[in-house]
Order: structure tokens, then C-alpha cells, then sequence
């Protein structure tokens, strides 16, 4: 018997998948807990009508993910920091810092966890750092650690 996913399935599949599987298997445990439902002609173009939004979903984040990475591309972002007198800052930049100052200089607001500091800033300087915006979208970003 053929079904398609409503849910995520272990070892079975993801959502909206077609699958086959057997009678007892989908009329015993996937139908009756609502992880799937049967494949007919009526749930088939439920499921190309549900793909077709998810699409549409998909190049609308994406767009707004490119302007985003445009705008994060303008130019370095600058940080101040506090140093001693061998230009050495007291701590180190953090992903933090660089969230507050994305927020501050470009009006966009980045979780710091998706920020991946490729260099360990301890001195003043430019460095680089990676944003991973999910789904195989990342972009590289220059920063540069400016004395207050």
C-alpha cells in the first residue's frame, strides 16, 4: 500500500513522501496515530498543492536571505574593545559581540549561535567570521577590532 507522510517517520521517511509500505503497517500504526495518509488521486493534489506552498516558502526565504547577505557585505563591521598598551585587548571578541554589533550597524537581527568565528581575536585587527543562515546558506563577514 502506497501512503503519504504527514509526519516525519523514523526509518520510514519525511513529510509529504509517497511510500510504500505494507497493509498492516499503514492500516495498524501509520493511519489510525495520523502519521500518514493513503495515496489516492484527492490526497495526491492536497500533497502537490501543499509542495507548491512549501516552494513558494522556500524562494521567499531565500530572497530575504540574499538581501540580508548583501547588506551584511557592505563593508567590515567595526568593534571597540578594550586594549593595554601593546595593543593587546583585554579578553576576546566573541560571536556576542558581533550579534550586537550586526543589530547596531546593519538593522538586522542574527542569533549568535549561527556565528562561527574562524580566528580566535585577541589583538586589534580585522578578522573574518561565518554565518550559517541554515539549509546550505552561509556567508564569510569581515569585522575589525578598533580600540575605544
Amino acid at each position: 500500500m502506497e501512503v503519504i507522510l504527514i509526519q516525519d517517520v523514523d526509518n520510514l521517511g519525511a513529510v509529504n513522501e509517497v511510500v510504500k509500505v505494507k497493509n498492516g503497517y499503514a492500516r495498524n500504526f501509520l493511519l489510525p496515530r495520523q502519521l500518514a495518509i493513503e495515496n489516492n488521486p484527492g490526497n495526491k493534489k492536497i500533497l502537490e498543492e501543499r509542495l507548491k506552498q512549501v516552494r513558494k516558502k522556500e524562494e521567499k526565504m531565500l530572497a530575504e536571505i540574499n538581501s540580508v547577505i548583501a547588506k551584511l557585505k557592505e563593508g567590515p563591521l567595526k568593534l571597540g574593545a578594550k586594549t593595554g598598551t601593546s595593543s593587546k585587548i583585554f579578553g576576546s571578541v566573541t560571536s556576542l559581540q558581533i550579534s550586537r554589533a550586526i543589530r547596531e550597524q546593519r538593522g538586522y537581527e542574527i542569533d549568535r549561535k549561527r556565528i562561527h568565528i574562524t580566528d580566535e581575536v585577541k589583538e586589534l585587527g580585522t578578522y573574518k567570521a561565518n554565518i550559517d543562515f541554515g539549509n546550505g546558506h552561509s556567508t564569510e563577514i569581515e569585522f575589525t577590532v578598533e580600540a575605544e
